[in-house]
């Protein structure tokens, strides 16, 4: 049963600062609500019951987010106000579910991944990113729905503009069907004109245990880091079965300032319908 995600959270969120200089851009507040909380509700809702965090020693105020029970305790014996307890409660419900794992050196999404080795129990396990929202229906439901249907390896996907292709990782595939395809490879940021097709790649993904083993294997590529594509790529090769999940939901890209802003109107707006 897949029932564990590992969410990478070592990145310093460059591209969001000043606000990330002060708080992890995981932490920025949307409609009420932490990014990161957004995503352990809908991970939670898929049926997920553990979280391995990767974080780094500058990024400890994660961990402190989510176990300040000290904190809580000294304002509620003060102040009896059920909004500050209920989220006390909540965090509470949380810490059950989370484990930590360092990564202090920025060594790709790869080597997060392989540093959560000795913690994953199953054949497979869920991996998203935290800049990347999906509202309004579950994605991470709906892959694991087609993992169990196809007892293999799930990719997220939408349909982007054929000239922002060079912007993403893209799918090349086969046997479309309506919500999924069988992925037979993926380009790393192709020009348009190599471009197999204008899927992308969204952070979500359902791995198998054995891509430790590439990981292990892979020599660090550009910016010294080792890229999870490349696993991928070679346990494709190697005969491994992958799937794109067109997943049905609203993507909000919070990763930048301006997209951070917009996602913060577009939930709102949600909220209140």
């Amino acid at each position: 049963m897949l029932k564990q995600a590992i969410i990478p959270l070592a990145g310093l969120g460059t591209r969001l600062l000043p606000l990330s200089s002060v708080t992890p851009k995981e932490l920025l507040p949307i409609n009420g609500k932490s990014n990161l909380e957004h995503i352990l509700d809908e991970c939670i809702e898929a049926g997920i019951k553990e979280f391995i965090f990767v974080i780094s020693k500058k990024k400890e105020s994660i961990k402190k987010y989510f176990f300040n029970d000290q904190f809580y305790k000294s304002i509620l014996r003060k102040k009896k106000d059920k909004r500050i307890l209920n989220t006390f409660n909540k965090l509470k419900s949380y810490q059950k579910m989370i484990k930590f794992v360092y990564q202090d050196k920025p060594k790709g999404t790869g080597d997060a991944i392989l540093r959560c080795q000795k913690l994953i129990k199953s054949s497979h396990f869920l991996m998203l990113f935290p800049d990347d929202l999906i509202i309004k229906k579950n994605c991470t439901k709906e892959m694991i729905l087609l993992h169990k249907k196809t007892k293999a390896s799930v990719i997220a996907t939408k349909i982007v503009k054929r000239e922002t292709v060079s912007r993403w990782g893209i799918l090349s595939f086969k046997n479309r069907k309506k919500n999924h395809f069988e992925i037979n490879d993926v380009v790393e940021k192709p020009s348009i004109k190599l471009a197999p097709s204008n899927f992308a790649v969204i952070g979500r993904y359902i791995l198998p245990k054995t891509i430790m083993k590439k990981l292990k294997n892979l020599k660090p590529g550009q910016g010294g880091e080792i890229h999870i594509t490349d696993a991928i790529k070679k346990l494709i090769k190697d005969g491994e079965n992958f799937y794109g999940n067109i997943f049905k939901g609203l993507y909000l890209d919070c990763g930048t300032l301006s997209g951070y802003i917009n996602s913060t109107i577009k939930i709102s707006r949600e909220m209140r319908k």
